[in-house]
Parts: structure tokens; sequence; C-alpha cells
């Protein structure tokens, strides 16, 4: 298999990872920044270069884009897409679970549990807003913050208009969610690969903090997830249609609660606390769809020149 991994820096724990995974399973695999490849869009055909030189004939691709650079990386990889090759995460998969609103809507609508939440637009209707909510303290979330920046903890209804009023002067798109105090500032990493639960870790957060994750000083080791824990995360990324995906929930009185869907999980978190290899996991699921995919097309063409 001829791979790409998408990715803007080739030394990151998770991109070495993934490139050390293909070379031992056999693959031919090449890291490219999306940022520099650039593409001709035409109804002749789709067309793609990187520093100069055309690239083509990648049988899958594995995205590893970052959230500041999401637009321009998911016409990078629908342009890969659309040139024939397969990919895990899709780039419309990406963007419904890059924007938190839309993720938790669709969640929702297929009954998967997760912590009540409101979205308001005008000023005027803040006080309702909250009111729908209930009582604080309450967990307000930029809609596309990551790694727990942008999710702010405020314990009086005032602290909370006050936070509302200053995201709304900066134009800034947020989420406000009920507080799970029985959580006690951990939550739990499944990662999911091809409709499974390939490892987990818990993660606390630091004394004084409420946010667990990694990049904001928690720790993390591994953990073994419940069946309902499992059938959470499994359902949360087949929703959003991501074949790979990092889910965190909360344990809660009435259940798993999904808090977040990344489409682009780190590795080396989960990789130290559990002592799987996911990254190997996420290859071979790759590879595996990959020669799925193509033995049908294969099957598809055969058909088609026999009955013509």
């Amino acid at each position: 298999m001829k791979l790409a991994i998408l990715s803007r820096n080739t030394k990151l724990y998770s991109t070495r990872r993934l490139v050390e995974a293909a070379r031992e399973q056999g693959h031919t695999v090449r890291s490219l920044d999306p940022l520099r490849c650039y593409m001709r869009i035409d109804s002749d055909g789709f067309a793609m270069r990187y520093k100069g030189q055309s690239i083509s004939g990648y049988h899958a691709v594995i995205p590893r884009i970052g959230a500041s650079v999401t637009r321009y990386g998911t016409a990078v990889l629908r342009q890969f897409e659309l040139m024939g090759s397969f990919t895990p995460n899709s780039s419309d998969a990406i963007l419904r679970a890059r924007d938190k609103l839309r993720s938790h809507q669709l969640l929702a609508a297929q009954g998967i549990g997760l912590p009540a939440t409101v979205f308001g637009d005008n000023p005027d209707d803040t006080a309702d807003l909250l009111s729908m909510l209930g009582p604080p303290p309450h967990v307000i979330k930029l809609n596309e913050g990551t790694q727990g920046a942008g999710v702010m903890l405020t314990e009086k209804l005032s602290a909370s208009k006050g936070v509302i009023e200053a995201l709304r002067g900066l134009y800034a798109q947020f989420l406000v969610q009920e507080f799970i105090p029985e959580a006690k500032g951990a939550d739990l990493r499944c990662f999911v690969v091809g409709g499974r639960v390939v490892a987990a870790m818990k993660r606390q957060a630091p004394k004084g903090d409420f946010r667990s994750n990694l990049h904001r000083g928690g720790s993390a080791r591994g953990a073994k997830a419940s069946v309902a824990e499992q059938d959470a995360a499994i359902r949360a990324a087949r929703v959003l249609g991501l074949g790979v995906a990092g889910v965190d929930l909360i344990r809660s009185r009435r259940g798993p609660l999904v808090l977040e869907v990344n489409a682009s999980p780190g590795l080396e978190g989960i990789e130290d606390a559990s002592g799987v290899d996911v990254a190997g996991e996420v290859v071979a699921y790759v590879a595996e769809r990959h020669k799925r995919r193509a033995a049908k097309q294969a099957a598809d063409r055969k058909f088609l020149k026999k009955n013509n």
C-alpha cells in the first residue's frame, strides 16, 4: 500500500509512530505537509502538486490535520478523496467533529448521552438561555477549541453572564454546558479504530483545575472501558463518520456522557498509558479497508466488462 500521512510536522510523536508502523507492516509511506499541497480542480479531473512535484497514486491517506488549518487541510484531503484515495476520516467527517455545536446536535439526535448544552446568539436572550440550562456551575466552551483551550468553569450566575458577554464582544462562537460534579475532574479517552475501542485511558485534572487534558497538566493511566462506555464511544464515532477517533467521556450518575469526539487524536498519551500499539492498529485498519475497497472495485470492473 502506498500511504500518505497528512501532517504539518514530521517530528511529532503521532506522525513518527504512524510512519514507523506503516514501514513495519511493509507499506510505502510519506509524510506530507497539507499546506504545501496545492490543487488543480477541473471537470476533466483533479491534480495535486507538492513542492513542485506531482503527487498521485496514493492508495490511502491518514489525516493529522490540526484545528488551525482545518479549512485548507480538509480541502487537501477532499482532493485526495476525489483522486481515489481511501481515508479513515473523510473531510466531511472531520468538519462535523470540529464543530462542537454540530457534532452535539448529531449525537443527541441518535440518543447518545451528553451533558445538557445550550447555545444562543442574541445578548437579550442570555438570562433565559441560562435558565434553560439550570443553575451554575456552568462549563463554557469555544465552539472550535482544542486540548482544553477555551474551556471555562463559572461557579456563579453573574460570572456566566460576564464570560458570555465578553465572548460575544469578541464575536466568538461558544456553547454552555452543565457541570458534572461526580466526575471529579476525570474523564475517559476511548480510542476507536474501525468500530472498536482498541485502547482507553483515564485522565485526571491537576489540583485546582477541572480540565483533564494532558496538555493542561492532567495525568493519565491505562483504563478498562465498560461495555456501556465502549458502546457510547463506538456509536459516537460512527454517527460522525469517523473510522479513527478519540472519544472523551465522563462517568455520571446517568451513565457515560460524551464530551467530545476528536478526529485527530494524539497517540503519545494513549500509547504510554495503555501500552497498546495504537499506531499499528490504525495502519492495519487502513490497510485492510484499502484491500477490501480494491477488491470490490476489481469485482465491479469485471462485472461491467462481462455485461457490456
